[in-house]
Parts: C-alpha cells; sequence; structure tokens
C-alpha cells in the first residue's frame, strides 16, 4: 500500500480547508445528526450543501454526465477525511441521497430515472432530499422478513405498510423504499422490490421519534394505500434484494469520515486535557494513548481499502470490517471522553460562556448515540458474519 497523497490530493485537501474557514464557524463542531433535528441546523446544512454543490464536492464521485466530478478514489478519500474532521454540514444533504441512492440510480436507474432524480441530488435542491425505508417493527437485520406490500394494479403500485427509524423522513421530498411485490414467493428475498415514492404522495404519513436525548432525526412511515407509478421502479421487479445489497455497500462505503470525524473529537479532547492540567495524570494518558492508536487503525483500514479500489481490486468484505470497528471506537471514545470531563461533559453545547461547551456536549452526544449506530446499516454481528464468510472464507452454519 501506498499512502502518499500526491499534488492533486494536496491542493484538494488545501482547497477544502479554505472553504471550511470561509465557511463555517471557528467553534463548529456538529453533534451526530445534528443536521436533521431542527429548522435552523437544517437551513444551514442544505445552504452549505448548495456551495458544495457547486464545487462539484458535493457528488464528486459520479461521472460528469450526473453532475459529479468523476474524482478520483483518492480525491475522495482527501474530501472525506476533511469532511469528516471539520464536521463539514450537508455532505449527506439528508443522508442518502448523495450517498447511495444516486450511485444505485447510475447503475440501475432507466434514462428517465437518471434524468429526473439524479439532478436533483447533485445540485442540492430541497426535491433532491431523500430517505431510506429499509427497517420495520419486525425486520431489522432480518431484511427478508419485511411486509410492506406493493400490489401491482394497472400502471401503477399501491403500496401499504410501516417503516421505522426512518432517518430524515421529515426532510425528505422522496423516499428510496423496500417493499415486497410477490408475498408467494418461494424464499422471502425473492419477493423485494425497490420503488421511489414521492412523500407527498396522499396516503404517506411521517409520525417523529424522538431519541432519549431529545433529538429528532428518527421517524416512522405509514404508507395507506399509496399511489405510485410503475416507472418508479428500480432494476427488475422482485430483484430489489440484490439491489439492496448494492446500495448497502455505497452506504457502508470507506470508514475514512469515521475515522476523521474521531480523530477531531480526540484532538478537542487532548487540547482539553492539556489546558486543564489533566494530561498530567498518567491515567488519562493512557485513555488518550488507547483510543488514538484505535483511531489511527481505522484510518489505515480505511485508506487499504481506498489502495485496493485504486488499483481495480474489488472490496468485498471490507466495507463490513471497517464499519464494525468504527462502531466500537466510536463507543469507546464517548466513554473515555465523558469519564475524562466527569460532569462537565453534560454542559450544553449551546452555552455561549465557555469555549468547551460544545465538544462537551457533542462528545455525550457521541456517547448517547454510539451503541446505536452499532445496528443502523447492519448490526455489529452481522458485520462480522460478512467479514467471516467473505475475508476468512468459514462456512456458513446452515
Amino acid at each position: 500500500m501506498d499512502f502518499q497523497f500526491g499534488e492533486k490530493e494536496e491542493q484538494l485537501r488545501k482547497e477544502v480547508r479554505q472553504f471550511v474557514k470561509e465557511n463555517l464557524p471557528r467553534d463548529h463542531i456538529p453533534a451526530m445528526f445534528e443536521e436533521e433535528n431542527s429548522d435552523e441546523t437544517w437551513e444551514f446544512a442544505m445552504h452549505i450543501a448548495k456551495k458544495l454543490a457547486e464545487k462539484k464536492w458535493l457528488t464528486m464521485a459520479w461521472p460528469k454526465e450526473y453532475g459529479g466530478a468523476d474524482a478520483s478514489v483518492w480525491e475522495r478519500i482527501i474530501f472525506g477525511e476533511e469532511a469528516g474532521y471539520w464536521g463539514i454540514p450537508g455532505v449527506g444533504m439528508g443522508v442518502s441521497g448523495t450517498a447511495w441512492v444516486g450511485p444505485t440510480l447510475i447503475l440501475l436507474g432507466t434514462d428517465e430515472q437518471k434524468k429526473k432524480y439524479l439532478p436533483l441530488i447533485s445540485s442540492a435542491d430541497p426535491d433532491g432530499v431523500w430517505c431510506t425505508g429499509y427497517s420495520e417493527p419486525n425486520a431489522g437485520s432480518d431484511f427478508a422478513n419485511i411486509r410492506t406490500r406493493a400490489e401491482k394494479r394497472g400502471d401503477h403500485y399501491i403500496i401499504s405498510g410501516q417503516k421505522v427509524w426512518t432517518s430524515a423522513a421529515h426532510r425528505a421530498r422522496w423516499c428510496w423504499l423496500a417493499c415486497r411485490t410477490d408475498p408467494s414467493a418461494q424464499k422471502k428475498h425473492q419477493g423485494i422490490s425497490l420503488i421511489l415514492v414521492d412523500m407527498k404522495s396522499p396516503g404517506v404519513v411521517v409520525r417523529p421519534i424522538r431519541t432519549y436525548i431529545g433529538f429528532h432525526y428518527f421517524n416512522e412511515v405509514f404508507f395507506d394505500d399509496v399511489k405510485v407509478p410503475v416507472e418508479n421502479l428500480v432494476g427488475q421487479e422482485n430483484h430489489g434484494w440484490y439491489h439492496l445489497m448494492q446500495a448497502l455497500a455505497f452506504e457502508r462505503g470507506i470508514s475514512v469520515g469515521t475515522s476523521a470525524s474521531c480523530r477531531r473529537m480526540l484532538d478537542e479532547l487532548v487540547q482539553f486535557c492539556n489546558e486543564t492540567g489533566q494530561i498530567k495524570k498518567p491515567e488519562v494518558r493512557q485513555k488518550l494513548a488507547d483510543i488514538t492508536a484505535e483511531v489511527e487503525t481505522l484510518k489505515v483500514l480505511a485508506y487499504e481499502a481506498a489502495w485496493k479500489m485504486s488499483t481495480g481490486q474489488q472490496v468485498i468484505y471490507e466495507p463490513s470490517r471497517d464499519k464494525a470497528y468504527g462502531d466500537g471506537i466510536m463507543q469507546s471514545l464517548g466513554r473515555i471522553g465523558t469519564e475524562i470531563l466527569g460532569a462537565y461533559s453534560q454542559m450544553d453545547p449551546m452555552n455561549k460562556h465557555n469555549k468547551w461547551s460544545k465538544i462537551k456536549g457533542a462528545l455525550e452526544h457521541m456517547y448517547w448515540m454510539a451503541p446505536g449506530l452499532s445496528i443502523a446499516a447492519g448490526t455489529t454481528d452481522t458485520m462480522r458474519n460478512i467479514v467471516g464468510q467473505f475475508g476468512l472464507q468459514l462456512p456458513r452454519s446452515y
């Protein structure tokens, strides 16, 4: 592996840092999922997303013909690192549109779907914001157990069912929906399809799910005989399982953003310890050293996956490996950070009278939210099973 960046990549890094300096507050350290929580943070995120779109950074990995920059793997790594470290808002624009809806449509969408949806996403148009309808009350990791039904009637599907834990559904114009189109399929995963649903359609109801720390980014979504044109089907009917596996590969992606955001929190924590004298305590130095090694290891793993992609090698299990490892690091960092900060970790991040209030609020938020992230986009055990099967070539137990 060669991790030396060229002049082009380093120039991009300088440009991104200049963008941060010109467009973000000096003390900008966002808490997890902060963008979707309030109207104020959402408007700011969309404002920044527009500026990113103008620079072709929002969808830099996409081909130029679809509004991207056709950037190299290493350019995407540089941008992902800087965006993660500085917490640039609006990068995901509702999480799913830029990351997996767009890339999957580029691969599987019809010409009409590409013409309609990709420009909305790449330009950061409010009508280009998406949510993802996967999980249901009885179908989480057991994804093939979904029950939301899409019944074909003439030139429309009639959709009925419920989704849960749907991030940004209250902000999204469109839903990337997994549903059952063949309830009589011999195997459950063979009767699933992927359909694009307008969230303004009659019969769509969104109800908020507030987390135990009061944030609103999760939702329940109900579909009551929602009428959707058949041309909103993505790929082949009843082949949605295979299409969604591709989308999930995009979603899990390369974990360089996770390692960079953890590095930022760690750097802020180290600065706090230096200025308050806690760095003199051996137990504090040991905790910081341990988590630093973990964060750096995650970065190297992400670089390895990127290097393989850049040399044309197939990346199969690496995103799952890195997600499982990164989720554990975020839990450890949240725990270590709140232990070091003590009661100060609960300081209101909106307190303008203390320079450390933002990081303290963000670290506490990480402490509370990190365990849930080990479930999102596939549980840690699911990720380990993928590593065991495809990375270690272990036999299946059934």
